[in-house]
């Protein structure tokens, strides 16, 4: 008789986010998001689990199908349900758009997760600097296009950078402020990288 051992539990990685955190938000954005995969199952419970504790509980989410080969309608997050919408003309494809429960709406540029390495810290320090950007989340990404290329990676890519673009963590994934603004307080505040 076959034993079937216990499978150990494997967190996620945590959602790479470049945010805001100055309180006033100014520009057409809140943050980046840089999400590992196109699969909105997987990636939005690490999303939330990130916003849910900084931002308050999100309850609705909303994106443009454009880039999403499946969108569910609701997904299960830690202790409740996050219903999930999409609207094709009235959502840039390349933003996330969340309602909190009670404190309102705040919108994600969103990354594509094919994105290289260098062009995603572009793009996640103009979507969550100081003053914002003053652009759509597409015209940030054609921008960053025009001016540096494509977004995907240029040539092969060394085991540890390999591992992130295939949807790995690196070990050293955490929160960490970084001083844009006025001293004494971080203006951005980077997760997962």
């Amino acid at each position: 008789m076959l034993s079937t051992l216990p499978h150990p539990e494997v967190a996620a990685p945590a959602a790479r986010l470049a945010l805001k955190t100055d309180g006033t938000s100014r520009g057409f954005l809140d943050g980046a998001w840089w999400p590992r995969s196109r699969d909105l199952l997987i990636e939005l419970p690490a999303l939330t689990d990130v916003l849910d504790p900084l931002w308050g509980r999100i309850t609705r989410i909303a994106v443009n199908p454009e880039h999403w080969p499946v969108i569910p309608r609701k997904v299960p997050v830690d202790g409740h349900i996050v219903k999930v919408g999409w609207f094709a003309p009235e959502i840039d494809p390349h933003k996330l758009l969340l309602l909190l429960y009670g404190t309102g709406r705040r919108d994600l540029l969103i990354i594509p997760p094919e994105t290289g390495a260098e062009s995603a810290a572009r793009l996640m320090a103009a979507a969550s600097g100081h003053d914002g950007p003053p652009l759509t989340a597409s015209a940030l990404i054609a921008a960053d296009e025009a001016r540096h290329g494509v977004l995907a990676p240029a040539g092969p890519l060394d085991p540890d950078e390999a591992w992130e673009y295939e949807g790995g963590a690196s070990a050293g994934s955490a929160a960490v402020p970084e001083q844009t603004g006025p001293p004494g307080r971080a203006s951005r505040l980077i997760i997962g990288m």
